[in-house]
């Protein structure tokens, strides 16, 4: 369900946090367009976060660090290119509204980036929004093979490490169920949401300033028990 936003006020940051706290979420029709509208989606898809899916190549990849993952770096670059249309992405939603909001955000403490570079150049990562208990991840991009899957993995293990209860991630894609990501109702996301909302978590359940290794990484989503048993179906 979709609300227009009115032409007689502007939105604010507060405005946006309070439209999160209730299940709403703003986009444009397109990056040209100017106004913005309220979206509460009959079906919301969320990340579990105890069943994040990390595939054995997947994990090879986050254990070799052949990405360096920094957090809270460079907002405006990670916007930019979630922004920034792609070989299957012509058109995006993300307006220079939705870019003065969230940058707000940013220097409010409330919107994060999870960036992965490699020799100087930031070539994947994601934003979105932290309240409480509560993630709400934006949008993502991705440069060079897999850099979009390993900021989501180090996301989704410092959401874990940091007590958090609720990761959305708005709509379903292809892309996202093969991660993990499941649907549920409106009603059924709006009970999550608000209990996330009562229990504290932090965001910065590891110094932003120092590199968390890949192997930690995996060993937060990928329990030795759970190893174990793909090794031995795959025997």
């Amino acid at each position: 369900m979709s609300r227009p936003s009115s032409a007689d006020y502007a939105i604010t940051p507060q405005i946006l946090l309070r439209a999160y706290s209730i299940g709403l979420f703003p986009m444009a029709e397109s990056a040209e367009e100017e106004q913005l509208f309220w979206v509460d989606p009959q079906e919301r898809a969320i990340f579990p976060l105890d069943a994040f899916k990390v595939s054995r190549s997947l994990a090879k990849t986050i254990r070799s660090d052949h990405f360096e993952v920094r957090v809270d770096t460079d907002f405006d670059a990670v916007i930019e290119a979630c922004a920034a249309s792609a070989p299957k992405r012509e058109n995006t939603w993300i307006n220079t509204e939705i870019k003065r909001l969230y940058r707000e955000l940013f220097d409010m403490g409330f919107a994060h980036t999870v960036e992965c570079w490699r020799e100087g150049r930031l070539v994947g990562g994601l934003y979105g929004v932290s309240m409480r208990a509560a993630f709400f991840g934006e949008s993502m991009f991705h440069r060079e093979t897999d850099a979009s899957k390993v900021a989501l993995a180090h996301l989704v293990a410092r959401l874990v490490k940091g007590g958090f209860r609720l990761l959305d991630t708005q709509f379903m894609t292809t892309h996202l169920a093969s991660l993990g990501a499941v649907e549920i109702g409106r009603d059924a996301y709006h009970g999550l949401l608000e209990e996330a909302l009562t229990v504290p978590a932090r965001f910065a359940a590891w110094p932003d300033d120092a590199p968390v290794p890949g192997r930690e990484i995996v060993a937060l989503l990928r329990p030795e028990p759970e190893l174990k048993t793909e090794m031995a179906r795959k025997a």
